[in-house]
C-alpha cells in the first residue's frame, strides 16, 4: 500500500478515536405501564421536541411532571428541551432527578451534563464542606 495512504488512514483513525462524539441530545418515549393520557401527552411533547418547538414542549413536559413527578423519562425531556433552549443551569437539575428516578437508565446516565467528565470535579481540591484543620 501507498505510505501517503496509510498515513491519511492512521491520521483519522487517531483523530476519531481521540475527538469524542457527542450525539444531540433526543428525548425519551413514553415506558410501559404508565398511564394512556401520560404516555399521549409525553408523546405530545416529543413532537414539539422534533418540531425544534422548545417553549412548548418546555410546557408540555412541565405539565406532565406535575401529572406524575416520579416519571423520569418526563425529567429528561424536560432537561433536554431546557438544554436546547440554552437554560443549562435548569436543565442539569432536570438531568439530576432524572438519573435519580432511573438509576440504570443508561440514556440518562449517558447524558452530557451527567458524564463524569462534566462535573469537573478535581479530587485532590479541598472541599468547602470538610473540616477545617484546628
Amino acid at each position: 500500500m501507498n505510505a501517503k495512504l496509510l498515513g491519511l488512514i492512521g491520521i483519522g483513525i487517531l483523530v476519531a478515536c481521540t475527538s469524542p462524539i457527542q450525539k444531540p441530545p433526543t428525548v425519551l418515549p413514553a415506558p410501559s405501564g404508565i398511564s394512556p393520557a401520560l404516555a399521549t401527552q409525553l408523546d405530545r411533547g416529543n413532537a414539539l421536541f422534533v418540531a425544534q418547538k422548545w417553549d412548548e414542549a418546555e410546557q408540555v413536559y412541565r405539565q406532565t411532571i406535575a401529572a406524575e413527578p416520579t416519571l423520569a423519562e418526563a425529567h429528561y425531556n424536560l432537561a433536554t428541551t431546557l438544554h436546547r433552549a440554552g437554560k443549562t443551569v435548569e436543565a442539569k437539575k432536570h438531568y439530576m432527578e432524572a438519573a435519580n428516578l432511573a438509576p440504570g437508565n443508561k440514556v440518562i446516565w449517558d447524558a452530557p451534563p451527567l458524564r463524569a467528565s462534566s462535573f469537573n470535579y478535581d479530587l485532590s481540591k479541598k472541599s468547602y464542606l470538610d473540616p477545617k484543620p484546628q
